[in-house]
């Protein structure tokens, strides 16, 4: 989690079924804007605004995708695995541990894959 991201601004994102969507979701597959819109039955915009709120907490993260056609496009997929509250001496705190890093071999495999 982005130590830029006070727990208050965590909870209101999980207090967000939109959010809570898209984080769900991204943590199967990386996913484009207009997927996650449909299965979040929402805009672009909707989809874009909590998109980037998760990204900026630390919660997802942007990467491209290569298109069959040769375009490219935005993808979202979700940096945590699993996200502790603790509650010490009347104080909230948010821990989130984050998926390992991807393997740069199976990155490469992924993107040659793609081809």
């Amino acid at each position: 989690m982005s130590e830029d991201c006070p727990t208050n601004e965590v909870f209101a994102l999980l207090d967000d079924e939109y959010a809570r969507t898209i984080l769900t979701a991204t943590s199967t597959q990386p996913m484009s804007a207009k997927t996650l819109s449909e299965e979040c039955d929402a805009s672009l915009p909707t989809v874009y605004r909590r998109a980037e709120r998760l990204v900026d907490c630390g919660l997802i993260e942007e990467g491209t995708k290569l298109a069959d056609d040769g375009h490219h496009y935005t993808v979202f997929k979700a940096r945590l695995d699993q996200l502790t509250v603790d509650l010490n001496d009347g104080e909230l705190a948010v821990t989130v541990e984050e998926k390992p890093p991807d393997d740069i071999a199976d990155r490469f495999t992924d993107m040659w894959e793609g081809l």
